[in-house]
């Protein structure tokens, strides 16, 4: 196998891994807070807009972490600088 397949195959496992378990944690926390604040709101009705606002802040930083495991994926696939060198130096 060449050194272009093994860059090329360890880049596009790498960048499956990079999404699969970058967005199963943020799903998780996202889970759980929105429980935690369903069950804040039921016992406090009355700072269920403050409630609502730390959860949509709060979820908006834990969705950042999906987002930059996604960005890191497509640099992985379409702009990866591995694959530059690889290619350059390719020829001997």
């Amino acid at each position: 196998m060449t050194d272009i397949a093994l860059v090329a195959m360890a880049s596009i496992v790498m960048a499956a891994l990079t999404i699969a378990i970058g967005s199963i944690a943020p799903a998780l926390g996202e889970a759980r807070a929105l429980s935690q604040a369903l069950s804040a709101i039921a016992q406090q009705p009355d700072e269920g807009n403050t409630i609502t606002r730390t959860l949509f802040v709060g979820m908006a930083l834990v969705e950042s972490t999906a987002i930059y495991c996604f960005v890191i994926t497509l640099i992985l696939i379409f702009a990866n600088p591995f694959w530059a060198y690889v290619t350059a130096n390719a020829g001997g």
